[in-house]
């Protein structure tokens, strides 16, 4: 398995992964959603805010990954959100999600983004180094539906920082029913 920055040019073998991952794992209607809005992504999203990487096995995606800026008016920090996060059903079960998810973050590092979020399941996410937060702590753009999977990590070797102030996504995150 090979790992490495997909280039936007394959967004419909990358939207396909997602929507055919979800659909298998949580229905027909959410892996749609979830398609939708990788396609989004990738059509709307300003290339210095956006970050796509996969699992490759020859020319096909096994598994893919993204991270998108949060914006904070009055801080200097880089912030990124990470989602989603698929791994084709195929090959699920041998740690290539959390090997993305590693490799992901090195790129993120090098790149000097600061913190990453993600909003998920803490038991899989505290694996690659995410501890649990507070919107307190960090704000995400809109009120979360289940606050307990709300998580950072600091990229840049210093303690957290105190983001509690109203923050910006991208467009294709711009909606509540993602929060």
């Amino acid at each position: 398995m090979n790992f490495t920055k997909l280039a936007i040019s394959r967004s419909a073998e990358i939207t396909a992964l997602f929507e055919n991952t979800f659909s298998a794992s949580e229905g027909a209607e959410e892996g749609q959603a979830i398609g939708d809005l990788t396609r989004r992504i990738m059509a709307k999203t300003a290339l210095e805010d956006l970050y796509v990487f996969g699992a490759t096995s020859g020319a096909d995606i096994a598994g893919s990954i993204m991270f998108t800026r949060l914006t904070y008016p009055n801080s200097d920090q880089v912030v990124f959100v990470m989602a989603p996060v698929a791994v084709a059903s195929t090959v699920q079960g041998q740690g290539i999600g959390q090997k993305l998810i590693v490799f992901g973050l090195a790129e993120l590092r090098a790149a000097s983004v600061d913190v990453v979020v993600t909003y998920g399941d803490p038991s899989y996410y505290t694996k690659s180094g995410f501890n649990v937060i507070t919107e307190d702590q960090i704000a995400a753009p809109y009120k979360l539906q289940f606050p307990e999977g709300w998580l950072a990590q600091s990229l840049n070797g210093k303690p957290l920082p105190n983001l509690a102030e109203p923050c910006r996504c991208v467009a294709a995150f711009a909606d509540p029913q993602f929060w």
